[in-house]
């Protein structure tokens, strides 16, 4: 039987850019027709409810209650993903429900296949963040990090640290995702459009000029083929 994949995109960091990440898994999955339910836990932005709200619903992680609605959906619908985008600082609660909930202990019994994506940016926050991540489930979870190049290219401070190492002996996926203009991300925002939709050639919506949606979906070429490689 086919585990059903939970896919925590967090990082606990404010503005390393979960937000993109999950709207690019969302759209990853409509692209290849995989079926899945989102959860948005981001009160302040909600970019999944914004962006993906035929597939999103709000997510209370200070509530018990609220985060056991992840596992049952995954119970309802074994067949779908379950994507959530996790706030900055709430990595604390998700973790003590987990905890509480002998989660990662019956994941097999529950057919679940838990997904932590870390996304990081270059700055050491990210990386003493991960340290502790690794710290407290060593090889218990299933973790994807991701190499966001929105402010540099330089990880060097990551890959001074030994996590890389650390987390690949646990078995981690590591992937990189290219920077993507800044205005090119504004104007999408503003007219509040999927990825898709700013790819698709109405300059009236988007304001994207014909060079900047090439633009545009050669970076999403780059992003999903480094997303499937960790076969979400």
């Amino acid at each position: 039987m086919t585990m059903t994949q939970i896919h925590l995109i967090g990082g606990e960091k404010g503005g390393v850019g979960k937000s993109m990440i999950a709207r690019l898994l969302a759209q990853y999955f409509i692209d290849r027709h995989i079926a899945f339910t989102a959860f948005d836990a981001d009160r302040s932005h909600g970019a999944l409810l914004r962006f993906y709200a035929g597939f999103a619903s709000p997510l209370q992680v200070e509530q018990l209650e609220s985060l056991d609605t992840l596992v049952e959906a995954a119970a309802d619908q074994p067949d779908r993903r379950i994507l959530v985008d996790l706030a900055a600082q709430t990595g604390e609660p998700l973790m003590r429900w987990m905890d509480e909930s002998q989660l990662l202990a019956v994941a097999a019994e529950l057919n679940l296949d838990i997904r932590y994506w870390h996304v990081m940016d270059s700055g050491r926050d990210s990386v003493e963040l991960l340290r502790k991540l690794l710290d407290r489930y060593q090889s218990r979870l299933n973790y994807v990090l991701v190499q966001n190049e929105l402010r540099s290219s330089d990880f060097r401070i990551f890959e001074h640290s030994g996590l890389a190492a650390r987390a690949l002996a646990y078995n981690a996926s590591i992937i990189t995702i290219r920077r993507l203009d800044d205005n090119t991300m504004l104007k999408i925002d503003a007219a509040s459009s999927s990825f898709w939709a700013a790819t698709q050639g109405n300059d009236q919506v988007t304001g994207l000029g014909m060079l900047e949606r090439m633009r545009l979906r050669s970076w999403i070429q780059s992003a999903y083929e480094a997303i499937a490689t960790v076969n979400p």
